[in-house]
């Protein structure tokens, strides 16, 4: 089965405090930009880019063959916006690994209750939640080990 993705990192450093392969998913309403009343999205940029169609079979052999990735981060746009496809990802690479697989959603929790109800029982997935506000001080979010832009945003555990 092939997902849709902007893009794939196979090593990433930034997004958690474990090396990742970082997963770049291509929906998103862009709430962030909505609610502030303009364009704000960290990510506009990628929005622009064309979408690459990725074989999970193969994406789940590249990380099991690596020796850097010890987790997944699923960012981009907005994972929750492409749920079938990400579930898809998580339920194939559950087969192999246990390892962390963190969602990096701009949802609310109580936003996105209803859409990761079937994440959960699923070992070792963590949520990253809130939308980005501009002129906000950025802090250091335990769960994560990074620093996120707004104090809204944090990391949970499901």
């Amino acid at each position: 089965m092939n997902i849709e993705l902007k893009g794939v990192v196979f090593e990433d450093f930034v997004n958690y405090k474990k090396p990742s392969m970082y997963l770049a998913f291509p929906k998103c309403d862009f709430k962030c930009d909505r609610e502030c009343g303009r364009a704000v999205c960290q990510n506009s940029q990628l929005a622009n880019s064309e979408n690459i169609s990725v074989n999970i079979q193969r994406l789940v052999e590249k990380y099991l063959k690596g020796d850097i990735a010890k987790a997944v981060v699923c960012g981009g746009l907005e994972p929750l916006d492409s749920f079938e496809q990400l579930y898809a990802f998580i339920k194939y690479f559950r087969v192999f690994k246990d390892d962390d697989i963190v969602i990096y959603t701009g949802y609310t929790e109580e936003e996105a209750k209803r859409k990761i109800g079937p994440l959960k029982k699923y070992n070792n997935i963590i949520i990253k939640f809130g939308r980005f506000i501009p002129n906000q001080p950025s802090h250091y979010d335990e769960v994560l080990g990074v620093k996120l832009a707004s104090p809204n945003q944090y990391g949970k555990k499901i």
